[in-house]
């Protein structure tokens, strides 16, 4: 057959999809789009811009409101550099966080994952209490504003910089997202199970807490016995190892990729939470019976 046939084809096979490409592309920028600004303050703006706009545009269609319909019309034209101008800091992150996504990720959650068991470890040698999230896909950003707003990309002297005895920082959380500690003192909600141990302090609950409201990532050390746990989607993963704790750490922040991996993965912790208060209960015992 002659080529232009198949270019032809190819074109009228084109001219007919293209409609579908178009609409999938736009869907997914709205999408994400409105999840990258999900529990920010922009998402605020947005939503309350959005319902003063559809009620004035009611109102003056309804009653035929003359002036403000001309002032609607010409809003429509600045609406888009109003919104560059409202949403310069978002659009910033969003750019920078673009620009360093692909290739280097990995590597930044690895080094995470290091200050985070470096400072863990130390901390649990030392008895010194501390308590830190590390957010997901769930963004927390209204505990954030609620918090001492900070910006330091994560490291192990900080954080026990931060949680040292009568440090004013040392009540509360730390909040890390991506690479940075973007919060401190963070005020988390308790866990409202009935069903959990009363030798639990605030410190666990408050782990357990946000863990049923968020997919957030929580290491807890306690201050009476300095050992180490983690809290995911309502599981408390009990008296860890430095080793432990790494291998959990690189499987809930690197290796889980969608919804059916952490669905797995939190079944997998229930077992072994099972299996390690089995465990503990057994060392208690044998304590006991010396």
């Amino acid at each position: 057959m002659d080529m232009p046939f198949w270019f032809d084809t190819a074109e009228t096979f084109w001219n007919g999809f293209r409609p579908l490409v178009e609409i999938g592309l736009l869907t997914v920028l709205i999408y994400k789009t409105l999840y990258y600004l999900r529990g920010s303050r922009g998402s605020y703006v947005l939503a309350g811009m959005m319902v003063l706009l559809l009620v004035l545009s009611l109102l003056s269609y309804r009653l035929q409101l003359e002036v403000i319909s001309w002032l609607l019309e010409g809003l429509w034209v600045t609406i888009g550099p109003a919104l560059f101008i409202i949403f310069q800091p978002e659009l910033r992150r969003a750019f920078a966080q673009l620009g360093s996504f692909t290739i280097w990720r990995g590597k930044r959650r690895r080094e995470v994952i290091g200050e985070l068991v470096t400072a863990a470890g130390n901390m649990s040698r030392r008895k010194c209490g501390a308590l830190m999230v590390v957010e997901r896909r769930i963004g927390m950003q209204a505990i954030v504003d609620d918090s001492i707003r900070v910006d330091i990309k994560v490291n192990a002297m900080v954080l026990e910089s931060i949680f040292y005895p009568n440090s004013p920082l040392h009540d509360g959380a730390v909040i890390v997202r991506d690479d940075r500690i973007v919060a401190a003192r963070a005020i988390l909600p308790l866990t409202r199970a009935e069903n959990i141990s009363r030798r639990l302090g605030t410190r666990h609950r408050a782990a357990l807490g946000i863990s049923e409201e968020t997919d957030a990532v929580t290491i807890v050390v306690s201050e009476e016995t300095g050992s180490i746990s983690i809290a995911c989607r309502g599981v408390l993963h009990r008296d860890l190892s430095v080793e432990e704790l790494e291998e959990l750490l690189e499987r809930l922040l690197i290796q889980e990729q969608d919804e059916s991996d952490l669905a797995e993965t939190v079944q997998m912790f229930e077992a072994e939470a099972d299996g390690l208060s089995s465990e503990a209960g057994t060392r208690k015992e044998k304590r006991d019976v010396e």
